[in-house]
């Protein structure tokens, strides 16, 4: 299941005078750098992706320009999620308004008295009703088909029924694939693979040489042989980063340091809530003619303490700025080679980690209940202090990983399934409801 056009959906949603009119939602500081999203009508008019949006003003007059509200993107998501899980025993979230469901076991249970596609179709019926949004679906035997057959279908569903993969697939391009990267689309085609029809009828021990087991399990897909079951891992994150364009090109090296330094303590405080630390971090400044300096730095053990990640991002950024005289107008932050933290008690008491990782949730309960930040480090409130424009900071872009995503959804990132027996519950409900329908 996926959302279309999802951040425009959403706008529309909040604000039904736009049903039916051109719509596109503009990133960058002041919201009308790039489009970032665009709904179908304004996609008629040749308004894309990455396109300007004064260009976009330019070949569509009549649409609207909409500055993102990511605070409301996440919570429509949140109850696009809550509708899905009624209806399938696995749901695995895979991006703000994508997802998997499970329904291999439907036909013993559910599908009584309804077809797969009449099941389906309600899910995206409820979802529009309820939500206000609308969403595309895709039914395969696995995850990747059912992603292309989603893509393939926008907007609307469509149904792969078992025998028919390898026809759907013949005449469609490699690159529809997703995770495919360049490298790997070049090597294909060297082979004179284009489309899943051409790799279909190579040698499967010359995919199998050239690409190893993912050579094999592709020359399986082409040939509509490839099944898999759908798995919900929770893995823990290999980096945690900040990309955040300044509210206005800050000539103030000593400001930009400040919010360096903030924003350090909020990316640490993160690691620790999820009981990881860094043993490795980098800077990058990019300045108002968009040239960049930064550096990196190693450190000998994994760390998670603030004082030791500022000290060594101080370092880095005075190291960089030397002899730079251009206004900052982006900071870049990310941690990576991060490692488990331990935070479980010792013999003695309660550990070092374990103390700060109990300040954090806190610190994190304080500021959900309170909708502010109740517990500042001196480089935040010397921010706030310092500009009145970040004691609101603007909501980040809602790109979260699939394990935020579980925990937001059932409250726990180490048992997605604490909550099946709820869910059984609510399915024989829905299976009741469909037996009175028919």
């Amino acid at each position: 299941m996926d959302g279309d056009s999802f951040f425009a959906s959403c706008e529309i949603a909040l604000n039904r005078n736009l049903e039916g009119r051109p719509v596109w939602v503009g990133g960058g500081r002041r919201g009308d750098g790039i489009v970032i999203a665009a709904n179908r009508t304004a996609k008629k008019f040749g308004v894309t992706t990455g396109m300007a949006c004064f260009e976009a003003a330019r070949i569509c007059p009549r649409g609207v320009l909409c500055r993102p509200h990511y605070t409301e993107y996440r919570d429509i998501s949140q109850k696009m999620f809550r509708v899905l899980e009624q209806y399938s025993p696995t749901l695995v979230p895979v991006s703000i308004d994508e997802g998997f469901l499970d329904f291999s076991t439907m036909d013993q249970t559910v599908w009584r008295n309804t077809t797969s596609a009449d099941y389906v179709k309600q899910i995206c019926q409820r979802i529009k009703n309820e939500v206000g949004i609308p969403v595309s679906a895709g039914l395969a035997s696995s995850s990747r088909l059912a992603k292309l057959a989603t893509d393939a279908a926008k907007p609307g569903f469509i149904e792969i029924s078992i025998g028919e993969e390898k026809e759907f697939l013949k005449d469609r391009s490699v690159r529809e694939l997703s995770g495919l990267g360049k490298n790997r689309q070049r090597a294909l085609a060297a082979l004179g693979a284009m489309t899943f029809g051409h790799v279909a009828n190579l040698p499967s021990h010359l995919l199998r040489k050239k690409f190893g087991i993912w050579g094999q399990q592709l020359w399986l897909f082409a040939n509509g042989r490839w099944s898999e079951p759908l798995l919900l891992e929770v893995k823990d994150r290999t980096t945690i980063s900040s990309n955040t364009t300044l509210p206005y090109d800050e000539p103030d090296y000593e400001a930009a340091l400040t919010f360096t330094l903030s924003e350090a303590t909020r990316l640490a405080g993160q690691l620790r809530r999820e009981q990881l630390q860094t043993r490795e971090i980098s800077l990058t400044i990019r300045f108002n003619d968009f040239s960049e300096t930064g550096g990196s730095h190693r450190f000998q053990h994994p760390q998670f303490q603030n004082s030791l990640i500022n000290t060594a991002l101080e370092g880095i950024f005075r190291d960089s700025m030397g002899g730079q005289f251009r206004p900052v107008r982006q900071i870049r932050i990310a941690m990576w080679n991060l490692a488990r933290l331990d935070t479980q008690p010792t013999l003695w008491g309660r550990t070092y980690a374990e103390r700060w990782g109990a300040l954090d949730d806190a610190a994190h309960k304080l500021q959900e209940q309170l909708k502010k930040t109740p517990l500042m480090t001196g480089a935040q409130l010397a921010l706030q202090h310092l500009d009145g424009v970040h004691k609101n900071p603007k909501a980040k872009c809602p790109f979260v990983p699939q394990r935020e995503m579980v925990k937001k959804l059932w409250g726990t990132d180490a048992d997605p399934l604490a909550h099946k027996g709820e869910w059984e519950k609510r399915l024989a409900k829905v299976s009741k409801q469909h037996q009175h329908q028919h």
